[in-house]
């Protein structure tokens, strides 16, 4: 895995680099599943959680949201009173220019000034207000709900702010 901090990953800087068949050795998704809780249940409430800005986000933080929400919302209102819904899905490889440290390091990386990088994960690309979940609920859930999506946005390295509708 990278050995530099993942806020130098956060902003989008270059286009998006997607095409998997041209390099070897990508580290697979943390994401393991996409939806959870009652899948076939039908709730009148829909709480989203939004991006306030354009960013890249990791996928070990997308799987660090959706599990600490799916945890929270199952502890709080059991299995069977939610559906959870992650909307983004990391497809941008991120690469990275590894350099030498110690002795010497600053003649043994000049020739690395422009080098092409090595794979060291995937990330999401975000817009603006793009949604990057969803909790379907009942009414008397509503303040769990917003209590779980707080904790998830905590995990995102962007303001996050949520959308409450029926």
């Amino acid at each position: 895995m990278a050995r530099k901090p993942a806020s130098m990953y956060r902003y989008i800087k270059q286009q998006a680099y997607t095409r998997r068949e041209y390099m070897g050795g990508i580290p697979h998704s943390r994401i393991t599943q996409c939806v959870m809780g009652n899948k076939k249940g039908t709730f009148p409430i829909r709480i989203v959680l939004c991006a306030s800005e354009r960013c890249q986000i990791r996928h070990t933080a997308l799987e660090a949201a959706r599990i600490i929400t799916n945890w929270y919302l199952e502890k709080k209102m059991g299995i069977s009173d939610y559906k959870l819904t992650l909307r983004v899905y990391p497809h941008h490889i991120i690469r990275e220019n590894k350099q030498a440290t110690g002795a010497g390091a600053d003649r043994v990386s000049q020739g690395m000034r422009a080098s092409f990088g090595k794979v060291v994960g995937t990330a999401a690309r975000v817009e603006i207000d793009q949604v990057i979940m969803i909790v379907k609920t009942n009414e008397k859930h509503i303040v769990f709900t917003k209590n779980a999506l707080r904790e998830a946005a905590a995990c995102l390295p962007t303001p996050c702010r949520m959308r409450v509708g029926g």
